[in-house]
């Protein structure tokens, strides 16, 4: 309380509720209404009816009707005027506050206690909370009868607020009065909540209409599914995200997956957005034409599809900003009042009977202050956090909308622009993945470009009014340095591109590497690849400490920057103003201070907007350029299907006849109506009849894929309606483009393509309808089973593959299977045909993709099938089978349409039709006889070669035979044997995924083992730097605060003397400011020490976590690769890798950073007032376990939006390459689905994250903000009664105002961090692996020269096991190999030959026995020494990136006659001589 209105001390026996000082009090003789208690007394009677009323409602029996009606979530069925209600509310419980504070300090004025002057509103904060709960239980019930009673409690409220406001413009209290402003402004909005409640009686019709409106919840709500809340929540649960706490709370019980978050409410998913992002764009198109190059287009159509909720966004933070200001107002105001005495404000008004205050006299009171502060804190966080929400939620649906939209048009990219390379696979994923999340980020980012600028221009202005033009000149120092920010920005996104490249260059050897180590332990090469892979790390380590010089500095400059500029600010202001000017107070230094925080923050963020500003730029300049590029003919589009005739698109040659025939049974009951119509059009039906065997028909047909020549020329041809029609010709011929000219793959020149919809009927009115569809209206063609020459499989498990999203039919999957001959490799599957095979089916031969690709096209039941070259991958034995089980007995059995592009010349007899292709244009076609008459030169030369291939067919198809059951009597003897061990090698790999995916607390062993890493010359650098810029930092400010109480302390003496000559009034700054300079350059000088010790400790445990995994991988034992997946092992080495290289160290000075502040922070709040303390304890319980839930929810949702973005680029990769066979089968519209589906489920994982983030930062915020009211309170208190300085209560004040930021950052670096120590737990525990022995018993000297010299084996008792865990692979095994003999090991499957040979070179563990080879045992020599002596053949050949020499000979030791001798002997002397560079080639 300011001391210029001390109170007067009263006794608790003067306490009533119209006071006791006052005789008129009571008195009513000019009417109760001219009474001013009694007026405050009228006001309690709203409030007294409301909370009778509503308790044995809330309380007592509530929901006997409402609580039967079940609603998913509680139902929140919005009643009209929701949020308008909510904000109504919000508001009054402000003005309520207001109205009790403005009670008691008019009651300080009074010799007693006057109740009524606050007790009515402190029973209307009650009140209305009460109404605001009644409200949402009856909403949340859809039961609006009860609202009756909040219809009569704001009518009752508005009445008396009404009557007071009269009353007290009859007794002359006007606008100077508070409390007459704020009567006012209740009766307002009482009367306004008046209004809402008659308008849901109006719009609701639930009292005084005989039809009430029947109003459903959301779809959204209905659907079980749908967890995510946010929009249909109340208004407080939307702004506290209080709806969050269940989830959040739940996922440290049990982990977040796609199940746990649900779908997407339809409003947010990416269909939605689409539809309306299309809009735009087709009101773009209407507004005139599309430019095809500029993307000014795009921005509008950006602009009016998302645009809405971006200005709510900006309005958000615009308040927040404003709201923002109010902090350093309120602390210059608190720090103002209690250094001096303050008579400024006007005197109260005794009018009757109690006194009234002013609008200034209210706002100098420091407890007022105090709570206006808190209360703007709060609604300035949660207008910040609002805004960042409807911002981000904003830019995932761009982002959703916009992806939809690049495969939309993948969709309809012509395949030319692929297969000429015009566009790439890589450049439309890095446009999906990338770009889409530079345009997210930008309109993140974006609400900053329209609030920055306000928030400057204010902050400056508030600046000035405090210290005059040394705040310009601060200001200016800050503008001028904030570009040189921008300059390292630049330079660090450029040294992160160069230390790309060589971090690709080192994880494409680091690959070469793992998939070659059996080669080269074996050759005893690990060294001088590990060597090769260490010379790209030193380039690499060269560029990171060029990026780590870059980080460093940047980090500097922001810690450096508002130092210098706040040192700037006080040496000019003392200097510029005179020696006896007192301006300098702790008012003015910390409110100056705490504006310049606020200043600094949007300063620094500049730089970072303009650059996402930049990105985003390019992002719609590359998606205008996509959008702009080449289409596929319109006429080619798939007819759209009705959801009723989902599981009927396909229609079997079966339904087709059977249809057929119920329809000439239709027709011959019609005969006698139609006759006229058949004789007249006699004519029209004799030609459809004929047209009608022809299923496919091109008439004068020019092809190409590019602009230029055509590819192929002059094409007519026909394709008959079931019959089996083969494509042959030449290599490079065109017969696969033909097939894509068909399909509409191709730019058509010229030309007509007709497809012919339904087979031949009898009936002459389906003939007449068909020649009339066909003619007319050029029906588009139907789904086509196509097989591409290079088989497109999804990353799926073989069924699905099969299947291809069609209705399971177990009889014919089977007889597909069998036709294909697939049974034997799907038994050799480790899931059977429920194996997943990868993407590309990278885990099959090209013979089983090729097959796949076959039995899907056969699965499929469409009237046609394509199938381009499907022998070319195959054996002669799968050919014959695959040829006369599938086409020409199961195709033509269903009388399908099959056209069959070969080579096989020997199956021709087989085909009804032939089109034999030359140079890109029909050599001819027709039967074989007609060939054979009308070619006979062509025919002659087919027969010559059909000869041929048929006596080399013959002869290997025997060999394949007998391979086959060799086979197959091999696999069902060991069928047991294998059992055992592929189950051990599953567990294996099965512990070692539960141990990667398992979830743990925080992991300070691994934080302990990256710090050990360091050194220990870095590690205290770090620490000693960090502890002593801190305390130099809050050093700083103390100095600041001793040197602005002295100050204070002189204009006091100077008042007290009433000095007049300058001399005996002079203070002097000089030493105070000597001090100031000599601390802050200290600072900065710390500054910089801090940034360069965190970044080159980061370097230093980097390059040594990196040495030493190399190290251990090179020397590792074959198990650990034979048991761990080859990309663990590569994660390792590069998403691992690349975390501890660049993420850890700026986590790691940030979450250092922002915890000392933090402490410093309550370090000086509890010695400004020690009684903070107290409040401490429960304040940080509950961010224990706010940050305690958060981290888990945050970890899980990272993780999960990780691996649904995953699936979503794989499926755009997918859908790129197998484009051409999507559209043959006329799938396009159920590949859409799937990636509204990936899309939906990124998105919504992308969103639950953004909440979470969002929880977390409010509750930070309001904790803040919590400590600042204490921290206020406690330092007023203390300030009048036990005399502390005016400038440390202003230092408390500023730290504490800083506080919430600081937590918020130490909570969410804390969860990075987690994240981030989970990589070098990986890491670290791979380092940890049990090398091989390299070191034997004997010495390289003590080993003979030249051994071995004969070559003599003996073998005693030997057993061996690959792990100590697993059974003996050999088991005393003794033999001897005499010199020069020629040894061949032989025996079935699994036998144990490969671990014969790998045990004479160590690979396998020796449990028992010993090898002897020239006498000297082989387990005490060393290891590299020994495989150096050996040499093995592989069964899988492996060649590494680089020369024909370093393949050869990597250890550069023979000469250039030794390799072409050895190439000599493999009979590739004539290849590598005819390559340009022979050996270095």
């Amino acid at each position: 309380m300011m001391r210029g209105y001390r109170p007067t001390p009263v006794s608790n026996s003067t306490l009533s509720f119209c006071g006791t000082d006052n005789s008129s009090a009571y008195k009513v003789d000019n009417g109760l209404l001219n009474n001013g208690c009694f007026l405050d007394a009228l006001g309690v009677v709203p409030h007294v009816f409301l909370l009778f009323s509503t308790f044995p409602i809330l309380f007592i029996g509530w929901g006997s009707q409402s609580s039967k009606v079940h609603i998913h979530h509680s139902t929140w069925l919005h009643f009209p005027g929701h949020n308008l209600r909510w904000l109504l509310t919000t508001v009054l419980l402000f003005v309520l506050v207001c109205e009790i504070a403005e009670g008691i300090v008019s009651d300080g004025f009074n010799q007693s206690r006057h109740l009524h002057l606050y007790m009515p509103a402190g029973l209307g904060i009650l009140a209305a909370i009460t109404s605001i709960v009644y409200y949402h239980n009856i909403e949340t019930s859809n039961f609006p009868k009860l609202l009756i009673a909040l219809l009569i409690y704001w009518t009752l409220a508005f009445i008396t607020k009404t009557i007071k406001f009269v009353k007290y413009d009859d007794h002359g209290i006007g606008l100077r009065q508070l409390r007459f402003c704020i009567t006012g402004l209740l009766a307002l909005l009482y009367g306004l909540l008046l209004g809402v409640e008659v308008n849901v009686i109006l719009r609701r019709r639930y009292m005084w209409f005989r039809y009430p409106t029947e109003v459903k919840p959301p779809d959204d709500l209905q659907d079980l599914g749908v967890r995510f809340q946010q929009p249909f929540v109340n208004l407080l649960s939307k702004s506290t995200y209080w709806w969050m706490n269940t989830f959040i709370t739940s996922a440290h019980k049990r982990p977040i997956d796609l199940k746990t978050i649900g779908k997407l409410p339809i409003s947010m998913r990416a269909l939605t957005n689409y539809q309306r992002l299309r809009k735009a764009f087709d009101a773009q198109m209407e507004d005139g034409p599309v430019p095809l190059k500029g993307s000014r287009w795009i921005w509008r159509s950006l602009r009016q599809a998302f645009g809405r909720p971006l200005v709510l966004s900006i309005t958000f933070r615009f308040m927040a900003d404003l709201l923002g200001f109010a902090g350093p107002l309120c602390i210059s105001g608190i720090v103002h009042h209690i250094s001096s005495d303050n008579h400024s404000a006007l005197p109260p008004v005794k009018l009757l009977g109690v006194h009234f205050i002013s609008s200034e006299a209210f706002l100098a009171n420091a407890y007022v202050l105090a709570v206006l502060l808190f209360l703007a804190l709060l609604l300035q966080r949660t207008f910040l956090q609002a805004s960042y929400y409807v911002a981000i939620e904003t830019g995932i649906k761009l982002r959703g909308a916009i992806q939809t939209k690049i495969y939309n048009k993948i969709m309809r990219l012509c395949t030319s622009n692929m297969s000429m390379g015009d566009m790439t696979t890589a450049q439309i994923c890095s446009l999906v993945a990338r770009d889409t999340n530079h345009l997210m980020w930008f309109f993140f980012l974006c609400p900053n470009l329209w609030a920055m600028p306000v928030q400057i221009v204010i902050g400056v202005l508030l600046l000035y009014s405090l210290l005059g033009v040394s705040a310009l000149i601060g200001a200016t120092v800050i503008a001028v340095l904030a570009p040189l920010q921008y300059f390292v920005a630049t330079r660090l996104s450029r040294a992160q591109k160069s230390t790309l490249e060589y971090t690709s260059e080192r994880l494409k050897k680091t690959n070469e590497l793992l998939r070659g180590i059996k080669l080269l332990k074996l050759y005893a090469w690990e060294h001088i690849f590990r060597s090769s892979v260490e010379e790209t790390r030193r380039q690499e380590l060269t560029n990171l400490r060029t990026f780590a010089l870059y980080t460093s500095l940047s980090i500097f400059m922001n810690a450096a920057i508002p130092i210098a500029a706040v040192l700037t600010i006080f040496v000019v202001h003392v200097h510029v103003h005179s020696a006896t000017d007192f301006d300098l107070s702790p008012a003015v230094a910390f409110g100056s201070l705490s504006l310049f925080h606020i200043l600094v923050t949007p300063l620094f963020l500049l730089s970072s907007v303009l650059h996402s500003t930049v990105k985003a730029l390019v992002s719609v300049q590359k998606l205008s350029e996509f959008l702009g590029s080449t289409e596929i003919e319109t006429d080619q589009d798939p007819i759209v299907q009705t959801p009723a005739n989902n599981n009927g698109n396909i229609k079997s040659v079966y339904a087709l006849q059977l249809q057929a025939k119920l329809v000439n049974r239709k027709n011959k009951a019609k005969q006698d109506v139609n006759r006229n119509f058949e004789q007249q059009d006699q004519e029209l039906t004799a030609s459809a009849a004929q047209e009608d065997e022809v299923c496919i028909k091109i008439i004068n047909g020019f092809f190409t894929w590019t602009q230029g020549c055509p590819t192929l020329t002059n094409i007519d041809i026909k394709v008959p309606f079931g019959q089996l029609t083969m494509i042959v010709g030449q290599v490079g011929c065109g017969k696969s483009s033909l097939l894509l000219a068909a399909l509409g793959e191709m730019q058509k020149i010229s030309g007509n393509i007709t497809w012919n919809s339904l087979p031949k009927s009898d009936s002459e009115e389906n003939v007449r309808a068909h020649y009339m569809n066909g003619r007319q209206s050029h029906p588009k063609r139907g789904s086509v089973a196509y097989a591409s020459q290079r088989p497109w499989l999804l990353n799926a498990t073989v069924e699905e593959n099969i299947l291809f999203d069609t209705a399971p039919n177990e009889k014919r999957y089977k007889e597909v299977i069998e036709v294909c001959q697939l049974q034997p490799d799907i038994d050799t599957l480790p899931q059977g045909d429920q194996t997943v095979i990868g993407e590309r089916g990278i885990i099959l031969s090209g013979g089983q993709r090729q097959r796949i690709s076959v039995a899907r096209a056969l699965y499929q039941q469409t009237n046609v099938v394509f199938l381009d070259d499907p022998f070319s991958a195959l054996d002669i034995h799968l050919s014959d089978h695959l040829m006369h089980e599938g086409i020409l007995k199961f195709l033509r059995q269903e009388k399908r349409t099959v056209v069959l592009v070969t080579h096989k010349l020997q199956y021709l007899p087989h085909a009804d039709w032939i089109i034999a292709m030359r140079d890109g244009t029909v050599q001819t076609q027709g039967t074989l006889k007609d060939i054979q008459c009308a070619e006979p030169e062509l025919f002659e030369q087919w027969r010559t070669l059909m000869n041929r291939q048929n006596k080399e067919n013959s002869t290997e198809l025997k060999r394949k035979s007998f391979r086959r059951a060799m086979y197959s009597r091999d696999t069902m003897s060991l069928a047991t044997e294998d059992e055992d061990e592929d189950s051990s090698t599953s567990t294996d790999e099965d512990s070692l995924r539960a141990e990667l995916r398992h979830r743990t607390t925080i992991p300070w062993s691994s934080f302990a083992t990256y710090l050990r890493a360091a050194g220990m010359l870095l590690l205290p650098l770090l620490v000693l730097s960090q502890l002593t810029k801190h305390s130099l930092m809050v050093a700083i400010d103390f100095w600041l605060a001793h040197w602005t109480s002295h100050v204070i302390a002189a204009q006091m003496e100077s008042a007290e003397r009433n000095c007049t000559i300058s001399r005996d009034c002079e203070f002097s700054h000089s030493s105070y400011l000597q001090v100031f300079c000599v601390l802050c350059g200290l600072g900065i000088v710390l500054c910089l020490v801090t940034s360069l010790a965190v970044e080159w400790t980061g370097l230093r445990v980097a390059k040594e976590l990196h040495c030493s995994l190399l190290r251990i991988i090179v020397l590792a034992p074959m198990r650990l690769f034979e048991t761990t997946p080859l990309g663990n092992i590569l994660n390792r080495f590069s998403t691992d890798t690349n975390t501890v290289d660049q993420h850890i160290p700026a986590t790691m000075e940030c979450l250092s950073r922002s915890t000392l502040l933090c402490v410093s922070a309550v370090g000086v709040i509890s010695y400004v007032t020690p009684v903070f303390l107290i409040a401490l304890l429960p304040l940080a319980i509950a961010c224990y376990f706010i940050q305690k839930y958060f981290r888990v929810a945050s970890r899980d949702l990272q993780q999960l939006e990780d691996s649904t973005e995953m699936p979503l680029l794989s499926h755009y990769s997918q859908t790129i390459e197998g484009l051409t066979t999507i559209r043959a089968f006329r799938h396009e519209q159920k590949f859409k689905k799937k990636l509204l589906e990936h899309t939906d489920a990124n998105n919504i994982s992308s969103l639950f994250l953004s909440a979470a983030n969002r929880w977390l930062e409010v509750r930070m915020e309001y904790v803040g903000a919590f400590v600042v009211l204490i921290a206020a309170v406690a330092s007023i208190t203390n300030a009048l009664y036990s005399q502390v300085s005016a400038g440390l209560v202003g230092l408390g004040l500023t730290y504490a105002l800083m506080v919430s930021n600081y937590l918020n950052w130490i909570v969410r670096n804390l969860a990075d961090m987690e994240v981030q120590l989970g990589c070098v737990k990986r890491v670290s525990a791979l380092i940890h692996t049990q090398p091989e022995s390299y070191d034997g018993l004997m010495t390289p000297a003590q080993v003979p020269a030249g051994w071995p010299k004969y070559g003599e084996i003996q073998i005693n008792n030997l057993s061996v096991r690959y792990d100590t865990s697993l059974k003996p692979v050999l088991r005393h095994v003794n033999a001897h190999i005499k010199p020069g003999q020629k040894v061949g090991i032989c025996g079935r499957t699994g036998s144990g030959k490969s671990s014969f040979s790998l045990a004479l070179f160590r690979m396998v563990d020796t449990f028992e026995g010993q090898i002897l080879i020239d006498g000297i045992d082989i387990a005490k020599l060393p290891l590299q020494m020994l495989r150096s002596k050996f040499s093995i053949i592989l069964q899988d050949p492996i060649l590494f990136s680089g020369t024909i020499r370093f393949n050869l000979d990597p250890e550069r030791k023979a000469t250039d006659k030794m390799l072409w001798e050895a190439l000599e002997i493999a009979q590739l002397m004539p290849v590598v001589k005819a390559l340009p560079g022979g050996l270095g080639e």
